[in-house]
């Protein structure tokens, strides 16, 4: 079974999302696209505290990451005020990244392309995987490692309509600039002027080519 994102746990409460214009169950689950963001409150602490996984085997945290496996069929999207129609990717910040190269390719999930930069000023290398229709952005240091957990940092969503969407955030969100995507735009929201301690992107939708 291909490895696919269900649902990511974010330690937010329900109104910091509603404040940003994401629309959210009674049930405390924001649907976006085919993936669920379970809003679990601040008690379970700060950011994305997990994720469930089709496709990966029971009880076996991934490089890390509390890692929930799923049978769960995608869900129907919901409609967003803030534009949102599904998630693009989700970055994983790795202190080791060959190890969590080998955790993955032991769940049967591999590189897909790797490019290398600058964070910081410090070498940074970013190696892309396909979790279903969520892009995973490994991001690490090539030249150093540690020995902590892998922890996932931060959500970009595709929206239908960029401008639109940072009109919508008004001074709430960076200018849209160019994204490294050929073709794409992408804004970066101030994310804890609503409360929320995911750090999140907007980014306008793929160019398909004809």
């Amino acid at each position: 079974m291909t490895v696919s994102v269900d649902e990511f746990a974010v330690a937010d409460t329900t109104d910091s999302w509603t404040a940003a214009g994401f629309t959210v169950d009674p049930d405390g689950v924001c649907r976006i696209g085919g993936v669920r963001v379970r809003l679990a409150g601040r008690e379970r602490g700060t950011g994305i505290v997990g994720w469930s996984l089709r496709g990966v085997p029971p009880d076996q945290p991934l490089d890390g990451i509390p890692t929930t496996p799923s049978n769960t069929p995608s869900p129907a999207p919901a409609e967003h005020a803030n534009g949102a129609v599904s998630v693009d990717h989700v970055v994983l910040l790795s202190p080791d990244l060959k190890r969590t190269v080998a955790a993955l390719a032991a769940v049967d999930v591999h590189p897909r392309r790797e490019r290398d930069g600058q964070l910081g000023g410090q070498p940074m290398r970013q190696i892309f995987f396909r979790l279903g229709e969520v892009i995973l952005e490994v991001v690490g240091s090539p030249e150093t490692t540690g020995d902590g957990p892998s922890t996932l940092w931060g959500l970009t969503y595709v929206v239908q309509d960029i401008d639109a969407t940072a009109a919508f955030f008004g001074d709430r969100t960076a200018p849209i600039k160019a994204a490294v995507q050929p073709g794409r735009r992408i804004t970066t929201l101030r994310h804890r002027e609503f409360g929320m301690s995911v750090r999140t992107a907007m980014i306008s939708a793929p160019i398909l080519s004809a």
